[in-house]
């Protein structure tokens, strides 16, 4: 069988494991912890970031940040995984969901305006499949209505919008290392970007249970003692060193996974020209990170029967999220607003294909060979 996704590997994260085991702190924040954190500070050039055991607890910390409150809203698009929403319902805000566009699957920034009301606080774009969101749209927006800006860019790792690398517009940003991604640590892990320095301070003091631990370390306090509302949001030394042997291979990661995505585009693009399929679209002012591969059928039934076929011929290929907006939980804590113009139909289409670090030519080329066989368009 042909999977889905390999968690990537690169050689060196056996080896930094146990460099971490022996060196007696394996609680966060040690040898490899730093040097990631410095890493990523000097590659998007911003205000802090920190390492946490998920996205989703990257995500959770910018909801305390901003200060969500019961009654909030917070506009984000429902095509997106459920730790999107979570992290806001936790803190009481109602999510109000608005359609995608059709070309990128991203939040269409020409309806957040008339989604906004007196209780929004803030606009969370997910960047998907790691194609930018038009940011400088919905910059504009928040500025004018003074929101704040979450980019989830738990798929957006190493990806750019006019040049410039996405997790860095927003007040706060979250990458993700899951698995499943480009970059991993170790199976779970994420990112806090801080782009708005007021938050610097506190998110610290967040991450360390309420704790002004941080300081201490830096010698800045005396003592540390608890000054705020907090949880556990630091990852383990060993997350981060399986993490740091994937960043020494950051470009070798990215480069790969560009060839194999551009191998699918070039050989399935006989599909599209015949109307059976289509292909991801790229606007020219975005460079993405080859994330994900995926194609859209012309319909559902169509979708079902090529996974179901793939399945037969041992590969592994799925579709992705159900809309937020369909969902037991989505129709208690959320609404949608306006018109599900796209969301649910294009959803309905769409086909990820194998797509990871580790994946040989041989196995790209069954999965495509398998996809120009299928005669049940």
């Amino acid at each position: 069988m042909i999977p889905f996704n390999k968690p990537p590997m690169t050689g060196n994260e056996l080896k930094y494991i146990e460099q971490a085991m022996q060196s007696q702190k394996l609680c966060g924040d040690g040898k490899f912890g730093v040097r990631c954190q410095t890493w990523f500070e000097n590659r998007l050039n911003t205000e802090r970031v920190l390492l946490t055991p998920s996205c989703t607890h990257a995500l959770e910390l910018a909801a305390i940040l901003i200060d969500i409150q019961p009654g909030d809203e917070v506009i984000m698009p429902s095509y997106t995984f459920v730790s999107t929403a979570n992290p806001f319902v936790l803190r009481g805000a109602k999510i109000i969901f608005v359609d995608i566009r059709q070309d990128t699957m991203n939040i269409n920034e020409k309806l957040i305006e008339q989604a906004i009301s007196c209780k929004t606080k803030a606009i969370v774009p997910v960047h998907y499949a790691g194609v930018a969101c038009e940011m400088d749209t919905i910059i504009a927006i928040a500025n004018k209505y003074n929101l704040f800006v979450i980019e989830d860019a738990a798929q957006a790792v190493n990806s750019f919008y006019k040049g410039r690398p996405l997790g860095t517009f927003g007040d706060l940003a979250a990458y993700s290392f899951h698995e499943t991604k480009n970059y991993s640590s170790g199976g779970e892990g994420g990112l806090l970007i801080i782009n708005n320095r007021r938050f610097v301070e506190r998110a610290e003091i967040i991450r360390e249970k309420g704790t002004n631990r941080s300081l201490f370390f830096r010698g800045m306090v005396d003592k540390y003692s608890w000054v705020d509302i907090g949880s556990s949001y630091l990852p383990s030394e060993i997350q981060s060193a399986y993490l740091w042997a994937q960043l020494e291979s950051y470009e070798e990661i990215n480069n790969r996974r560009l060839m194999l995505w551009e191998r699918y585009n070039n050989s399935l693009k006989i599909l599209q020209d015949k109307g059976l399929i289509e292909l991801p679209k790229i606007p020219t002012h975005c460079k993405h990170n080859a994330h994900m591969f995926y194609i859209k059928c012309n319909t559902l039934k169509v979708r079902q029967k090529l996974i179901s076929y793939l399945k037969d011929n041992a590969i592994l290929a799925v579709f992705h999220y159900i809309p937020l907006h369909s969902s037991i939980a989505g129709k208690i804590y959320a609404e949608f607003r306006g018109y599900d113009n796209y969301t649910t139909n294009e959803s309905d289409k769409l086909v990820r294909l194998p797509l990871f670090f580790n994946m040989t030519i041989e196995e790209q080329d069954t999965v495509i060979k398998n996809i120009l066989d299928f005669k049940n368009w």
